[in-house]
């Protein structure tokens, strides 16, 4: 489904903040910031588990729409997503990791993207570690600069998607939220 508005300034002049959608930021001066752009209604789930990534240590930025409706209501792809609040976090930062939702596929693979290839792989490797399964995305890389785990200040991040099935397990069972942000954090803390 395409987007309905082509940049956060277009959404904003038609959407009501607190009514129709929000923003949560936390910003710690980290060199790291976890953000999940799609949050709310539109990939829900994604919300909490990059604040239970993020915990109490990390950066973090949410943009979460608050009413039900299609999916390219308050979504703006990735590559275009400008909210200022969310660009001045992330261009402070040195990387970024956003967590977002895909689509169930018989799976609950995580699939891998962004242009900071090595804590990519490294998030990779210990996510499946930690038992859980972790790929290189082909569908969605994340590859384009302006993607906004990619608006960096070293022009890199990581870009996680969860399908739904795998979003519904970690919010429903602590300890599984609790051991996928840990093999996370273990990365980004090294």
């Amino acid at each position: 489904m395409a987007d309905r508005f082509p940049n956060f300034e277009a959404l904003a002049a038609a959407m009501k903040e607190g009514v129709d959608y929000r923003i949560r930021s936390k910003d710690c001066g980290t060199s790291v910031v976890i953000l999940a752009p799609h949050g709310g209604t539109i990939e829900p789930a994604t919300s909490e588990i990059a604040e239970a990534i993020a915990g109490a240590d990390f950066s973090f930025y949410c943009f979460e729409a608050l009413k039900t409706g299609a999916h390219g209501d308050f979504h703006i792809t990735s590559h275009r997503f400008d909210e200022p609040r969310a660009v001045d976090l992330i261009g402070r930062a040195f990387t970024a990791v956003a967590v977002h939702g895909r689509k169930d596929d018989g799976s609950d693979t995580v699939w891998l993207g962004g242009r900071a290839v090595a804590l990519r792989d490294a998030i990779g490797a210990s996510l499946c570690n930690a038992g859980f399964e972790a790929q290189p995305n082909t569908t969605l890389p994340g590859l384009h600069e302006t993607n906004i785990c990619n608006r960096t200040g070293s022009g890199a991040g990581v870009q996680l998607e969860l399908p739904r099935t795998l979003r519904h397990k970690l919010t429903k069972n602590g300890n599984d939220l609790k051991k996928f942000c840990t093999a996370i954090r273990n990365v980004l803390e090294k």
